[in-house]
């Protein structure tokens, strides 16, 4: 939410109200941890009431003399629509708690009430398996001719591959032969598009590309569904998440409304592990850089610049808008194949330019704001 909304202005700017909503609405109806009560019927909340965990509690080593704590005494009402980051040192158990949320793992005290009708869709950070003698199109299809069903919508293989940057001469392309990058792009594609209304992802961001990573915001921040995940990363949790659980240490978490940087301002500091190793790295990586004199002054080309470059990502944005939704006529690539390639190029080269655009206008606007600090 605090990031990026300058560069892509329309669109984080709508994130920045749907999360402030979602934020209230979280904070309203998670209601007193340890005492959750239903006042209506199981009935009445069906499709709304996803997972309500009371005072479960969790422990490894049960038959030692000192068993270790993972979860304690942790309750939370998560509804449809919410969007839950799990963050903590390495070791804390996130996944525990994701699978004791999920039904995966049985509590040893306490219950956890799984809503009806839950289809989920998982992404765990040993990535499912892919069988390396599959082409891309069979993966994503299961074998099943040329078209993907994604949010309840057919579209044909190749459009749904360009969103995850694969380029159409893929199609026919065995696992095999793909780097480490596409092949988790090709798993998270894989994820993404089997039918669900809860989504689990467990350290999602591991091995993607920035263009895959904000293709994948997007694309949480448009499912319909609840979301589940586990992220190390600050930036990613504040862009997508409408509440945080953190580990307290001995088995305690806290669930705190907003992203990480809503969990620092209430809690006062974030995850020790990852600040003291941010700490560890910034004198080196400060010394490797030579201090660079910043710009005093804008010239007569960079305020140019800023007075037209954002019409020119608006148009960029609308020609991006009617070349996908071309390519995502499922029956093109079959009927024209000359014309959908035309379109994925063209696709390509405004998507490149949009990037280009917006990293020089943001480039101009802070240095237009270090001029005016001075």
């Amino acid at each position: 939410m605090r990031y990026g909304v300058t560069a892509r202005r329309k669109r984080n700017m709508r994130r920045v109200g749907l999360l402030a909503a979602m934020r209230k609405d979280f904070r309203e109806h998670r209601g007193a941890q340890g005492s959750v009560k239903i006042a209506v019927s199981e009935a009445e909340l069906s499709g709304k009431l996803v997972v309500e965990a009371e005072r479960i509690s969790k422990s490894f080593g049960q038959e030692s003399d000192n068993p270790l704590p993972i979860v304690r005494d942790f309750s939370i009402r998560i509804q449809r629509g919410d969007r839950i980051g799990l963050v903590g040192p390495n070791g804390a158990g996130k996944t525990t708690l994701l699978k004791l949320l999920t039904g995966e793992l049985a509590p040893d005290e306490g219950k956890v009430t799984l809503g009806a009708n839950i289809a989920m869709a998982t992404l765990d950070q040993r990535r499912e398996a892919l069988d390396p003698n599959v082409s891309v199109r069979d993966t994503l299809t299961g074998g099943r001719g040329d078209s993907v069903f994604v949010g309840g919508q057919s579209r044909h293989v190749v459009g749904y591959m360009r969103d995850f940057l694969f380029a159409p001469e893929q199609a026919g392309t065995p696992v095999a032969a793909l780097s480490g990058g596409e092949r988790g792009r090709l798993t998270l594609a894989r994820a993404l598009a089997k039918p669900s209304n809860l989504l689990v992802l467990d350290e999602p961001t591991n091995d993607l590309d920035l263009e895959t990573l904000d293709l994948l915001e997007e694309m949480i921040d448009d499912y319909p569904g609840t979301v589940l995940l586990v992220s190390h990363d600050r930036d990613f949790l504040d862009r997508t998440v409408s509440a945080v659980i953190v580990a307290e240490g001995g088995g305690r978490w806290n669930a705190y409304a907003g992203g990480y940087s809503d969990m620092v301002a209430q809690r006062g500091e974030g995850v020790t592990a990852k600040v003291v190793k941010a700490e560890a790295k910034a004198p080196r990586e400060k010394s490797e850089a030579p201090a660079v004199a910043p710009k005093t002054r804008l010239t007569f080309k960079d305020k140019h610049a800023l007075e037209t470059l954002p019409a020119r990502i608006a148009a960029l944005e609308t020609e991006i808008a009617k070349l996908s939704k071309t390519i995502a006529d499922p029956n093109l690539y079959a009927s024209d194949r000359a014309a959908f390639d035309t379109a994925s190029a063209a696709l390509g080269k405004a998507q490149a330019d949009l990037a280009k655009a917006e990293d020089e206008w943001l480039r101009l606007e802070e240095l237009r704001e270090q001029v005016e600090a001075r």
